[in-house]
């Protein structure tokens, strides 16, 4: 694109892509009329089995009657969702031929509907033309989707404001996705009193995925030093780099972290602290869905993917699972004393602004703090102690790298290049904690 050839045919521009977001207390209550503005004729809800009973849904429900819009309901979504139950909502999606579509829940339903959407709009497509390379074809989405609404219920991935689905690919246990800013929600409900229904650890493992978007992209590789250049702006990807205006959003998410996580885990009734975390959740994803993530993200795939007998606390579900926001934190201590090296200012800031002194800090040393930094965090909060904690040994190393390798989308944006041998270091530093 550019006349002059770009050095090492680098990007050099960036762009900023994030759905309308809505905040307040009690603003569910709005999403009747918001169909109604659209002239939604049949929508499609989608949330899961725990949450089609408690009272985010609830309110959705009384919205909809209110306005007297009609719809049907898909609860069957999975946590941690894989490639067939994606599959499963895209059927229903199909079927149903709706004109708009909610999502009310965490990450996994939100994704879940994105995909249902996409498929739904372009029925001919095969599964994976969509899916990122080289795990699918990673095509760019042409087709109009159709209004989605996201009313988010945890405080974690930011998924109302990003084009980013994510799954496990069962065949390759491994977690991908698809990503593209068409396919990211028309409009995020951020209503504060979802957040009252959530249990302590799902609190703690959603505020430990907004840490780690936050830091993640704003150590990313710059923007403009992402190579290759798209010869077409369609191609130039939804995660692009540290940008100036997503560092913004990453900085502010850091920020309400560390001033309000530990409240909101700590205590439940602590509105003013579950209420700030739901609006750093959303900030944070302004910032990685332009920015990017990278290694805590690429490596977390592999360790949610393989996982073998662990069930965490406060989730009632049927199947192993490590939680998307634990699998990433716990490789974050070695991953940043890992990317420190470059953009060491980056990393001392982050840990300043987690509560680290750092007057006296050696910039050559910006890793290690921010490192002991989080590993403090972490176990302030009663984080399991590293991979062995949750059913790893060294003996699970070799496929949590091969896990790791597929993941280009996300690992070449880490501002250090990394062999098959520092990802092996990485996992092995992260079987313990502390």
């Amino acid at each position: 694109v550019p006349e002059r050839a770009t050095l090492g045919n680098t990007d050099y521009a960036f762009e900023m892509a994030i759905s309308n977001i809505r905040y307040g207390e009690g603003v569910t209550k709005e999403i009747g009329m918001d169909l109604q503005n659209l002239g939604a004729r049949r929508v499609c809800l989608m949330t899961d089995k725990n949450l089609s009973k408690l009272p985010p849904v609830n309110a959705v429900l009384n919205s909809l009657a209110k306005y007297g819009i009609n719809f049907e309901m898909y609860d069957n979504v999975r946590v941690e969702p894989t490639d067939q139950s994606f599959l499963d909502a895209i059927q229903f999606a199909k079927k149903g031929e709706f004109d708009a579509y909610i999502a009310v829940g965490g990450g996994s339903v939100i994704d879940t509907c994105k995909a249902a959407n996409l498929y739904a709009a372009s029925p001919s497509s095969e599964f994976l033309d969509y899916v990122n390379a080289p795990i699918g074809k990673g095509k760019p989405v042409t087709v109009p989707l159709k209004p989605l609404i996201a009313v988010p219920t945890t405080s974690g991935t930011g998924s109302e404001t990003t084009g980013v689905a994510i799954f496990d690919f069962k065949e390759l246990k491994v977690k991908t996705g698809i990503a593209s800013r068409a396919i990211k929600p028309t409009l995020g409900i951020i209503d504060p009193l979802h957040t009252l229904s959530m249990p302590e650890r799902i609190v703690a493992n959603s505020g430990f995925d907004v840490l780690c978007h936050a830091l993640e992209s704003y150590t990313a590789l710059p923007y403009n030093k992402r190579s290759p250049c798209p010869s077409n702006p369609i191609n130039r990807p939804a995660y692009q780099g540290s940008n100036p205006v997503s560092d913004v959003w990453a900085l502010h998410a850091l920020r309400i972290v560390a001033k309000y996580l530990k409240r909101a885990i700590r205590n439940p009734e602590d509105r003013e602290a579950r209420a700030n975390m739901h609006l750093a959740s959303a900030f944070a994803g302004i910032g990685f869905g332009n920015a990017g993530v990278h290694l805590c993200h690429g490596m977390s795939y592999p360790i949610s993917g393989l996982v073998k007998t662990y069930k965490p606390k406060d989730y009632n579900v049927d199947h192993s699972l490590v939680p998307h926001g634990l699998s990433v934190v716990l490789t974050s201590p070695a991953v940043f004393a890992f990317t420190a090296q470059i953009h060491p200012e980056r990393h001392l800031e982050a840990a300043e602004i987690l509560g680290a002194d750092i007057r006296t800090a050696r910039i050559k040393d910006a890793g290690l703090i921010l490192a002991d930094t989080l590993r403090k965090f972490l176990f302030d909060l009663n984080v399991d102690d590293g991979l062995a904690a949750i059913g790893y040994s060294k003996a699970d190393i070799p496929a949590l790298v091969k896990g790791t390798l597929p993941q280009e989308r996300v690992t070449k944006l880490s501002p250090r290049p990394q062999t098959e041998e520092d990802l092996s270091a990485l996992f092995e530093a992260s079987m313990k904690l502390y």
